[in-house]
């Protein structure tokens, strides 16, 4: 399957490395970016053919990968819609919803794709929606190039993808957030910064680890940390009559509400 990516950021040389770690061939792998900076590293790190504007050789795929800023997607739809004749297009702007696309592309061979950031260690996690139009088979290839990067996760309705944007896209800056604060806490306690970095990094990854495979709920693992009169319980509580956990749920909400809100002004005709 060859593929071409339209937009050469941070996602899609995320995707790009995943899918060489694969087996991918870098020869069945295009990349249109404007940039010649960027353009020149892709080829250079990547070995993969970077094009300098969307054209007739740039459509010349199997699979086209929509990596570009919400809003650029209009502008591009105009210029790839008389290229398009059978190649499945994976959407990952975040926004633009399946109608729209569908209306500018005048196509609906289209799968939109929500992935997160830490795609770029190849543990990201993707929500994905497929429309009745995309056949098993261009869902099956879908999930093979989400899946170079981490995992993935097929949804019933559209409408899910404001919350998975909400959760997972945005959800790696609410943990740096709290990364921050944990570090911050430990160096105001009088540890160096290096200590209070590493302490920090490794009990969330070390925590995460854990939760994974465990496979119980967070809540059961948090009560066997708690001891009845100990520190674990103290700061806990401390967080509880802030109301931490019902601040961080307030948030989530109001994420997933301004991505209702992006779809409505992108869409706007």
């Amino acid at each position: 399957m060859k593929i071409t990516f339209i937009g050469g950021g941070n996602m899609a040389s995320a995707m790009i490395g995943g899918l060489l770690k694969q087996g991918w061939p870098a020869s069945a792998i295009g990349v249109v970016e404007i940039a010649p900076a960027a353009r020149e590293q892709l080829e250079h790190k990547l070995k993969v053919k970077a094009f300098a504007a969307l054209g007739a050789d740039a459509a010349k795929a199997d699979c086209i990968v929509l990596a570009v800023k919400p809003q650029q997607m209009r502008e591009l739809a105009e210029q790839l819609r008389p290229l398009l004749k059978t190649q499945l297009v994976i959407t990952i702007a975040a926004g633009i919803r399946l109608a729209d696309l569908t209306r500018w592309l005048g196509y609906q061979r289209i799968v939109r794709v929500m992935p997160n950031t830490p795609a770029l260690a190849l543990a990201g996690i993707s929500g994905m929606y497929a429309p009745s139009a995309v056949s098993a088979a261009d869902r099956a290839a879908a999930g093979k190039i989400l899946g170079a990067v981490g995992a993935t996760l097929w949804l019933e309705r559209e409408e899910d993808l404001d919350a998975i944007t909400a959760v997972s896209g945005s959800g790696p800056a609410y943990v740096f957030y709290f990364i921050e604060a944990l570090e911050q806490a430990a160096k105001e306690l009088g540890l160096t910064a290096d200590a209070a970095r590493k302490l920090a990094l490794e009990t969330f990854a070390g925590a995460v680890k854990l939760a994974t495979q465990a496979g119980e709920p967070p809540a059961t693992l948090r009560g066997r940390v708690t001891s009845k009169g100990g520190t674990t319980e103290r700061a806990l509580k401390s967080m509880e009559a802030d109301r931490v956990k019902e601040i961080i749920v307030r948030a989530v909400r109001a994420a997933a509400e301004r991505s209702r809100e992006l779809g409505d002004e992108f869409g706007k005709d």
